[in-house]
C-alpha cells in the first residue's frame, strides 16, 4: 500500500512537471517579426509557416507584408520588424545610417526579368528569351522612338530599390545605352504588373509570379532581358537579421536562417511540394495554384540559399549606385554579410 502510494505520488509529481515544462515550453516561442515582399524569392518563408517548422523550431513567426524594399527598410531602421525578405541594396543603404542588420541567406538569385510588349516586342521569339546581341537593345529602342514618337516607358519600382537599380545598371553598363533614352517609371510590385497588362507601359520589370501572369494573361509579352542578362549571379531576395549577434537574437537568427536553407532547397529540388503554401500567401484565391506552381517549376534554379554567391554582384551594383549618386559613399560589402550564422545554419 505504501509502494503504491509512493508511486502514485512520483507519477503525479512527474505529470506535474511534465505538464509545467510544456506550459513554459509553449510560453518560450520566441516571437520573430519578419517584413517580406510578396514574390517567389520569399517563399522559403511560406514553407516554413505553412509546414509549421517554425513552431517546431521554437519561434513563432509574424510575417508583415510590405510592397517594397525601401518600405521594408523603414519599418526594420524603426525596429517594427525583427528581419527582412526583400532585396538586397537597401540594406547597405540602412547600413549607411548606422543600423546594424546583415544577410544571413539568400532566396533566390536571377529573379529580376525585363518584359516588353506592343512594338518594343516585335520580333521577339517567345520561346527563346533575352539573349540579344550587342547593340541590339539600342537599336531597338531608337528604332521604338522612331515609330511611337516618344520613348519606351519602362516601370521598375521606387529609386533605390534593386529593379530600378538593375534596369539602369543594365541599361549603362551592360548595354551601353543611356538612361535617358527611356522614361522609367516607379511603382511598387503590383502596379508594375497592372501597369504593363493595362498597356500603360511599354515594358516592366518583373519576378515570379508576375512573370507567369502577365505571359499568361497578354500574349504578345516578351522578354527582351532575362534574370541572367540584367546580371549574371543578379542579387534577389535575401534574409536579413537585424542585430543578429545580440545575445538574445543569435539562437533565434541561427534557427531561422536553418529553417530558411532547408526551405530553399526545398523549393530547388520539389517545388510542386511548396505550391499549397506559395499559392496561400500569394495568391490570395485569385491566381490558381496551377499558375503558381508553373512559376515555382520555372524558377527552381534559382532558388539558392548560400549568400556567398552574390556578394560580388551586391559590390558591383553598389558601385554602380555610388557612381550615379543614389549612395553617397560605398559600404563594406563584407560586413553586410554573415557567413559564420549562414555556416551555421546550413549544417
Amino acid at each position: 500500500m505504501k509502494l503504491k502510494s509512493v508511486t502514485r505520488r512520483v507519477f503525479c509529481i512527474g505529470a506535474a512537471a511534465i505538464g509545467s515544462l510544456v506550459t513554459v515550453g509553449a510560453k518560450a516561442a520566441t516571437p520573430v517579426r519578419v517584413g517580406y515582399i510578396p514574390v517567389l524569392g520569399s517563399s522559403a518563408l511560406f514553407v516554413i509557416d505553412g509546414l509549421g517548422w517554425a513552431k517546431e523550431a521554437g519561434l513563432e513567426l509574424e510575417l508583415v507584408r510590405f510592397t517594397s524594399g525601401p518600405q521594408a527598410i523603414q519599418a526594420l531602421v524603426s525596429g517594427r520588424i525583427d528581419a527582412y525578405v526583400a532585396g538586397v541594396l537597401p540594406l547597405l543603404q540602412a547600413r549607411a545610417h548606422g543600423v546594424d542588420v546583415k544577410v544571413v541567406a539568400t532566396g533566390a538569385i536571377e529573379e529580376l526579368s525585363l518584359v516588353v510588349r506592343g512594338p518594343l516586342a516585335t520580333g521577339l521569339d517567345a520561346g527563346k528569351p533575352g539573349g540579344l546581341a550587342h547593340d541590339a537593345v539600342a537599336a531597338r529602342f531608337a528604332d521604338f522612338q522612331k515609330m511611337v514618337g516618344r520613348k519606351p516607358k519602362i516601370a521598375a519600382q521606387p529609386q533605390g530599390s534593386v529593379p530600378d537599380t538593375l534596369l539602369r545598371y543594365w541599361l549603362k553598363e551592360r548595354e551601353g545605352v543611356d538612361v535617358s533614352a527611356v522614361d522609367i517609371v516607379g511603382l511598387d510590385i503590383d502596379g508594375a504588373q497592372q501597369a504593363l497588362l493595362a498597356g500603360a507601359v511599354d515594358g516592366a520589370v518583373l519576378r515570379e509570379p508576375a512573370l507567369t501572369v502577365v505571359r499568361t494573361r497578354r500574349s504578345d509579352v516578351r522578354t527582351l532581358a532575362t534574370g541572367h542578362d540584367l546580371m549574371p549571379d543578379q542579387p534577389g531576395s535575401v534574409l536579413a537579421v537585424l542585430k543578429p549577434d545580440a545575445p538574445d537574437r543569435k539562437v533565434w537568427a541561427k534557427a531561422l536562417t536553418g529553417l530558411f536553407v532547408r526551405a530553399t532547397s526545398l523549393l530547388a529540388e520539389h517545388p510542386e511540394q511548396a505550391t499549397p503554401y506559395v499559392a496561400k500567401a500569394l495568391g490570395g484565391g485569385l491566381l490558381p495554384p496551377a499558375v503558381i506552381e508553373g512559376a515555382l517549376k520555372a524558377s527552381a534554379p534559382t532558388f539558392v540559399a548560400d549568400p556567398a554567391r552574390i556578394m560580388a554582384s551586391v559590390s558591383s551594383l553598389q558601385n554602380f549606385e555610388v557612381s550615379q549618386g543614389l549612395l553617397s559613399a560605398p559600404q563594406p560589402v563584407d560586413a553586410l554579410f554573415d557567413l559564420q550564422t549562414w555556416r551555421g545554419g546550413a549544417q
